[in-house]
């Protein structure tokens, strides 16, 4: 049953922010015939894209095909009604987001946040930057059919809309979700129908989409995918998978590499994540036991609703980090004894985990150390290497064992872009087909 219903202005547009919600776990289909579709093919849709191909007809015909769209698709159990505009805010988004207004009622909102950040397309003080140059110093301002000449996202809306249009700047979001979401139930007071957002990083959608949902308004994502899928992630559960195959991603690591990562993980996908509160694992033989039991039963309890669990170090964050001499002096003993004694650690929560859910089929681990580690607890004779996630970053299966065939991604900790944890979770899902 579909939850989300996103109407795009061109397929490849469909297509794009299709794949992003696939890797959040939704079953997602482009609907590129409607004469043709049968019900029974969308049962088990999360997501459904449905291009009207609108971008360079005119406004009117824009409407009328978005309207359409939209009436066909209205439904109660519909959770995220999105608009998705190009990135560069060429075509009919004016009118186009008055169709879908239009359809769902007085009551709907229309919240843009206009970014995509790996495209470099941000937004900031009203004002679009591709790639560091104003949108309408760009190719766009010269494109044939669909030309843009301002870099000013309000006027853009304001330019085919009929109804009034405004910002939140970044001196809001500085504030916090709370603020941001008090100051959208004020603007929709004032009579606005469409709020533009100011967004620079996932980190900027992230708090747009908590404010969004802490407003308790009705709304429409009206952007090129980004924050469709951010806020789809936190307000829609996917349908029941086929597979139940799940990916178990053990994170030791302290390195500000790492925690960019893991944060970029946290973002792009669905995840429950526990922290491992480190000093535990060191302070006595009871409270390490007690923490070991602690991170398990979280994990199995929350990961029937999840398809990749992180377990993580606190460490990560800087105020959480060990300082191991006052623990080297206590028990006379080395900070490699130490270190040692936290990566055992890891290694039987990772094996308790595995051992009590068999449907973790997917294990990534960040570091050389706690892959050591967990390949000696699991009695593993060795990793059998089958491809090059990245470089640096190694595929392959555990060979014999209690675990023998279990998939594996392997990387070092300081390794990779801010996107290379998120890269190896998604290859992993994909080897299992999740």
């Amino acid at each position: 049953m579909q939850q989300c219903i996103v109407v795009a202005d061109d397929l490849t547009g469909a297509n794009a922010t299709g794949v992003l919600l696939k890797k959040m776990n939704f079953n997602t289909f482009t609907v590129l015939n409607n004469e043709r579709l049968e019900l029974t093919t969308l049962a088990d849709c999360d997501c459904l894209m449905y291009p009207t191909s609108s971008r360079g007809v005119s406004s009117e015909i824009a409407y009328n095909r978005v309207f359409n769209v939209t009436k066909l698709f209205k439904d109660q159990n519909i959770r995220v009604y999105a608009k998705r505009i190009d990135s560069t805010l060429r075509g009919n988004l004016g009118s186009e987001t008055d169709a879908i207004l239009d359809v769902l009622g007085e009551d709907y909102i229309a919240i843009s946040a206009p970014c995509f950040p790996e495209s470099g397309r941000i937004v900031i003080g009203g004002y679009m930057l591709v790639n560091g140059l104003p949108l309408h110093k760009t190719e766009v301002a010269l494109d044939p059919k669909t030309p843009v000449t301002t870099s000013e996202v309000v006027k853009v809306f304001e330019q085919q809309s009929k109804y009034p249009v405004t910002s939140i700047f970044m001196k809001d979001m500085m504030l916090g979700k709370h603020y941001l979401a008090d100051k959208i139930n004020e603007l929709i007071k004032e009579g606005n129908r469409t709020i533009v957002f100011d967004c620079v990083t996932h980190e900027d959608l992230d708090l747009i989409a908590d404010a969004v949902i802490s407003s308790g308004i009705k709304f429409v994502s009206v952007d090129p995918g980004v924050f469709t899928a951010t806020i789809a992630r936190k307000i829609i559960i996917p349908s029941e998978m086929k597979t139940k195959d799940k990916i178990l991603a053990v994170v030791g690591s302290v390195n500000p590499v790492t925690k960019n990562q893991m944060e970029e993980l946290w973002l792009s996908q669905k995840t429950f994540n526990i922290f491992v509160k480190t000093k535990e694992l060191i302070e006595s033989e009871e409270r390490r036991e007690s923490e070991i039991v602690r991170i398990v039963n979280e994990v199995l309890k929350n990961s029937p609703r999840f398809k990749v669990s992180t377990v993580t170090g606190d460490g990560l964050m800087p105020e959480n980090r060990i300082n191991f001499k006052g623990y080297m002096e206590r028990d006379n003993s080395t900070i490699d004894q130490l270190s040692d004694k936290i990566n055992t650690a890891f290694a039987e929560i990772t094996y308790r985990i595995c051992k009590n859910d068999e449907n973790f089929k997917g294990l990534y681990t960040s570091g050389g150390d706690i892959t050591v580690a967990v390949c000696k607890k699991f009695d593993t004779a060795g990793l059998d290497l089958l491809d090059e996630v990245l470089p640096l970053a190694a595929y392959g299966k555990i060979l014999k064992g209690e675990f023998d065939g279990l998939k594996i991604v392997t990387k070092g900790g300081m390794v990779g872009q801010n996107n290379a944890i998120n890269k190896c979770i998604t290859y992993l899902k994909e080897k299992l087909f999740i």
